[in-house]
C-alpha cells in the first residue's frame, strides 16, 4: 500500500477506453439532438451520477450506466490531452 507522500498508480485498460468513447460518442449525438448542452448534461451526470442528467433517446441513459463514471472521465482527459499535444 502507499504511503501518504507516493504517488499511486491507476492502470486503464484499453478495452474499457474504447467503450467510453464509443458510449460519449452516442450520448452526445442524442443530447444534441434532443437540443441540450451536450457538455452541461455530461459534466452534470459524471460530478453527480444521476442519470436523469442524460436523455433516455436513443437509448443513451441505458447506454451511459454501463460504463463507469471514472472511465468516462479518463477517455475524456486522454481525448483532451492527445489535442494538447497535436497542437503544441
Amino acid at each position: 500500500m502507499a504511503g501518504m507522500d507516493e504517488t499511486r498508480r491507476l492502470w486503464g485498460h484499453q478495452e474499457a477506453a474504447n467503450q467510453a468513447d464509443a458510449v460519449l460518442r452516442e450520448v452526445y449525438a442524442a443530447l444534441k439532438a434532443k437540443g441540450y448542452n451536450p457538455i452541461s448534461q455530461l459534466v452534470g451526470y459524471i460530478l453527480s451520477g444521476d442519470p436523469a442528467y442524460i436523455t433516455a433517446y436513443q437509448g443513451a441513459r441505458n447506454l451511459i450506466r454501463q460504463v463507469e463514471r471514472d472511465e468516462l472521465l479518463e477517455e475524456l482527459l486522454r481525448q483532451y490531452v492527445s489535442h494538447l499535444e497535436l497542437d503544441g
